[in-house]
């Protein structure tokens, strides 16, 4: 029986608006996945600068680049990487405080309860060995080592330049079909009877027509806001920090496998080591430290002959209302913006790219799919968010307006929920894919200073020996592990080093 019914053509052309990371993480995974059934358009141009300081990373990009097919040495040795296990906090509890965010676990849970809860029974106890002595990954990281384990055991992201990360998918996406157009968008033309975006209009009079667009062109959001008036989110009353300065240095010895963080009286300041250079930067907040003084600020405190001009750069925290509306998507700086303190930048690109390609339209573009991408992409935004406005409010520090703002601001319901379930029952729960697991939480709040009043009763299961035992034999096997270790510069130049 013939089908008589009159169908729509396929959506085929998808340009993408704006290269630098976000436009090129999503060309190349497009790309990769989609094969020939889509024609990938990027457009972009060199006279238009990147943020370009998203440098520092978490483990889902291990996985993303895998899925993509790539090499990690080859990787590696294209972006100057080097391995990352977490990230030293210095003065955020108080000023002369120190503790560690690492990735992976630590100790060993039991299915009803985590393993903060057999620690804290057994420092009620009189146990005074630190909770950090169950954790791989920051013992690793304090020592300087760093070596692939069997069964993927060691959990790590990557520290690059992120510039060299966009150059590695251009030319991997170029490989694989997309198109790129040089230029500058002059104008967005809008269809008269949809009110979708019909193409973009460069300054050479070129024309880009297409039938999804992705708007990778970061703070400016030249098709999101711009065209669409998607709206936005205004979070600064909780995350009050609004401007950064970034500068790259030579390294003066070798790079250590975490990020600092170290925070002062107006905001914080990073440290990220490459295998050819450092990045530095200062993030602050505007009413209370002047631009001229935050670089001093920063210029007085780096180490290492100075490389590059300071970038200056100024940011709303918040999110795009609508991250998909009609037919553009916003990846990236166009969607909203986190600052960097928990390196989360670029895997808010890697999460929109993933969702968008789980939620390709065939033909017509499905008002469900768009809600769906919507919601998900908030909710990433809110927990994340939450996870953020943590660092600042949970704290002892009251030495500046600063510190006494972000301690008496009134924060989200949903982060106000697990402060308080953890501060008097131990126990941290992850919801719907949340980013951040458990451990993250319970490194983070009783870094910042949360010792929680009680724990899970099955941690009181074990008699006093045993308890001893369970802790020990982890201790030891942490211990031994992290002995056997290579250095980690060492580790590096012999897996990826990439020539100065």
């Amino acid at each position: 029986m013939t089908d008589h019914r009159i169908r729509r053509p396929l959506l085929r052309r998808i340009v993408v608006a704006g290269g630098g990371t976000a436009g090129w993480m999503a060309a190349a995974a497009i790309a990769r996945t989609m094969g020939r059934t889509v024609e990938v358009t990027l457009v972009e141009s060199e006279a238009i600068g990147t943020v370009g300081v998203g440098e520092s990373t978490i483990p889902p990009l291990v996985t993303y680049n895998r899925l993509l097919g790539i090499d990690e040495a080859e990787f590696m040795r294209a972006t100057q990487a080097t391995f990352k296990l977490g990230i030293r906090f210095d003065g955020w509890k108080t000023p002369d405080s120190s503790y560690f965010h690492s990735f992976g676990t630590t100790g060993k849970d039991h299915w009803s309860a985590g393993f903060q809860h057999f620690w804290l029974h057994a420092r009620a106890e009189g146990d005074t060995r630190p909770y950090d002595d169950y954790c791989l990954e920051l013992r690793a990281a304090e020592a300087g080592k760093f070596a692939h384990l069997p069964g993927d055991r060691i959990n790590y992201a990557y520290q690059l330049d992120s510039s060299l990360y966009a150059a590695f998918l251009r030319r991997m996406a170029e490989g694989d079909g997309v198109r790129r157009v040089e230029g500058k968008i002059a104008a967005v033309e809008l269809d008269g009877e949809s009110g979708d975006v019909a193409a973009l209009t460069l300054e050479s009079g070129a024309r880009i027509a297409g039938d999804l667009f992705l708007d990778c062109t970061g703070f400016r959001a030249l098709l999101i806001e711009g065209a669409l008036h998607a709206g936005y989110d205004d979070w600064t009353h909780w995350l009050p920090c609004d401007s950064a300065i970034a500068v790259q240095t030579a390294n003066v010895g070798p790079p250590v496998p975490f990020t600092r963080a170290t925070a002062h009286d107006a905001g914080w300041q990073w440290r990220i080591p490459l295998q050819h250079r450092t990045g530095n930067g200062i993030v602050w907040c505007s009413r209370y430290l002047s631009r001229e003084a935050a670089l001093a600020r920063l210029m007085g405190d780096v180490v290492g002959d100075v490389l590059t001009q300071p970038n200056h750069l100024s940011f709303k925290a918040g999110a795009r209302r609508r991250q998909w509306h009609r037919n553009v998507v916003a990846i990236g700086l166009a969607g909203g913006f986190m600052e960097p303190l928990e390196s989360t930048s670029i895997h808010l690109i890697q999460r929109a790219v993933i969702r968008l390609i789980r939620m390709m339209p065939l033909r017509d573009i499905s008002p469900r799919d768009v809600a769906e991408f919507n919601d998900q992409q908030m909710q990433d935004m809110e927990q994340i968010r939450d996870f953020l406005v943590l660092h600042y409010h949970v704290t002892y520090r009251r030495d500046s307006p600063f510190w006494r703002q972000c301690a008496a601001m009134d924060v989200p319901d949903t982060l106000r929920q697990k402060i308080e379930l953890f501060s008097e029952t131990g126990r941290v729960f992850r919801r719907n894919e949340e980013l951040f697991a458990e451990n993250s939480w319970v490194q983070v709040m009783m870094g910042q200073g949360i010792v929680p009043r009680a724990w899970h009763p099955v941690a009181a299961k074990l008699r006093e020996a045993e308890l001893e035992r369970f802790l020990s034999g982890l201790r030891d096997d942490v211990a031994s592990t992290v002995a056997g270790l290579p250095a980690h510069g060492d580790y590096v130049a012999h897996y990826c080093g990439a020539a100065a």
